[in-house]
């Protein structure tokens, strides 16, 4: 990566980096405030569901914002936003208006991911997009820990304390992006395809993502009020929520090396039997600290991995033309999950007892599971068109950092053709798509092999039209 594209992209990864410590610990710090004022499972589960509904509004109008005011104006917007919801919430505790002031938030957070995500795309071309995705990751998951770590010394300084802190660092977090070179980077406007589309084109996607939303969205939310109400200290649940994210982090990617090697649904299928096999060992094991930490940092690996291979595994289907609306439109579903997941989930907390959070997350994946198996005996598993890249649910523009110029390349060049214009209309003829293993096959061919065979045909064809164009 060259001294000029870092000192780019040091400026946004910079600012994410500050307000994500901030943002890492606030929806742990609000579900264990909610709980300590004595309000019930069922109202923090729909305080807690503002913010994804947040979410979802955002990643779909935010960018018409940032069209007309340019990113560095439209960035100072959002972080104010975020820093004048968080510090009213520190002014008084009322879940009504927490609601509206977290639904704010959410639609402010993710304009703020907006910005960030659309000025690295923009940042430098295809060729370096996987490393700025990676240094996006890194960013990400790394503030998320640090947060959780902050919230046990924030919480003992007082109860407005935590609060100030957020404000602040949402705050601060405006300063990278307004001392940088005035470069306005240009992003285009992307209709997601619907849901109808989608489930055509890809079941398995579809389901994947929805799941995650749900299973994801409830450890964020309604794990600190599992880990509270067994006894834990603030600054203790703290430091298992840094567990479960360093979990997501250090796994994440190793799992999705993983599915570039093997079939993605059968990889899928592991995941969700082995997500369901961690929540029924958080009911029925004694629970010491250690004992805990270790499950919590194996149910963020398997939780947080299903999002990124279910997407794996919807773009070895697709189109090239379509990846960047498709990859936008499963993002849209997972914030439709993540929206669900607390009003589903708390009710049952209420009828069978806090452990109803992990009755609740071992039947969804036991679901996912029976899905998963499902659609792979009636379709088989496409080939891999390109490596596995880590990806987290934030907003629509990240659809487009993880369509990389591989996948992109590995869509066009694959062998198997199958026509999908109804299903999109903007494809007009077939498109390339990942298709079954052909019968002389007896294993889906490894990432290494599959890159060289492209490389051949490359260069084979480039040979030919030099040739060609010398005669």
């Amino acid at each position: 990566m060259s001294r000029q594209l870092l000192s780019m992209a040091l400026a946004p990864l910079l600012g994410l980096f500050i307000l994500g410590i901030g943002n890492g610990f606030l929806a742990t710090l609000i579900t264990l405030r909610l709980d300590a004022a004595g309000e019930s499972a069922v109202v923090i589960g729909w305080v807690s569901s503002a913010y994804f509904i947040g979410l979802a509004l955002g990643a779909v109008f935010n960018d018409r914002l940032l069209l007309r005011i340019g990113h560095i104006r439209a960035y100072g917007c959002f972080a104010s936003l975020v820093a004048v919801t968080v510090l009213l919430q520190g002014l008084w505790l009322n879940p009504g208006s927490w609601f509206v002031l977290r639904l704010v938030g959410g639609w402010a957070t993710v304009g703020v991911y907006l910005v960030i995500e659309s000025w690295l795309l923009t940042s430098g071309d295809t060729k370096v997009r996987g490393r700025l995705l990676a240094l996006y990751m890194i960013s990400l998951y790394a503030s998320g820990v640090v947060g959780q770590l902050l919230l046990g010394v924030t919480d003992a300084a007082g109860e407005t304390v935590p609060f100030m802190v957020v404000g602040l660092l949402a705050s601060l977090s405006v300063l990278p992006m307004a001392l940088i070179p005035r470069v306005s980077p240009l992003i285009e406007a992307a209709e997601p395809l619907s849901p109808m589309r989608l489930i055509t084109m890809t079941p398995t996607g579809v389901m994947g993502s929805f799941g995650s939303g749900l299973a994801v969205a409830a450890v964020y939310s309604l794990l600190p009020l599992y880990l509270q109400r067994i006894g834990l200290s603030v600054g203790q649940v703290g430091q298992m929520m840094a567990v479960v994210v360093l979990g997501a982090m250090l796994l994440q990617y190793p799992i999705g090396r993983w599915s570039d090697r093997h079939d993605r649904q059968l990889v899928l299928i592991l995941i969700g039997a082995f997500s369901t096999v961690i929540c029924l060992g958080m009911l029925l094991l004694p629970l010491s600290a250690w004992v805990l930490a270790g499950l919590l940092f194996l149910l963020g690996g398997g939780v947080f991995a299903i999002y990124p291979v279910a997407v794996s595994h919807a773009a070895d289907r697709a189109p090239a033309g379509a990846l960047v609306r498709m990859s936008q439109g499963l993002l849209l579903i997972n914030a439709i999950g993540s929206t669900l997941s607390p009003p589903l989930i708390t009710p049952v907390m209420a009828v069978v007892g806090d452990g109803g959070l992990f009755w609740s997350l071992a039947a969804m994946s036991a679901f996912l599971v029976a899905f998963f198996f499902w659609r792979r005996t009636v379709r088989p598993a496409p080939i891999p068109v390109a490596p596995f890249a880590p990806n987290t649910p934030m907003s629509a523009v990240g659809a487009e950092l993880s369509v990389t110029e591989e996948l992109v390349q590995g869509a066009i060049e694959h062998e198997h053709v199958e026509d999908l214009s109804n299903v999109v209309p903007e494809v007009d003829v077939a498109e390339p798509l990942a298709g079954p293993p052909r019968e002389d096959q007896a294993h889906i061919e490894y990432f290494e092999e599959a890159s060289e065979s492209i490389e051949e045909r490359r260069s084979d064809r480039t040979g030919g039209e030099a040739e060609a164009r010398t005669h």
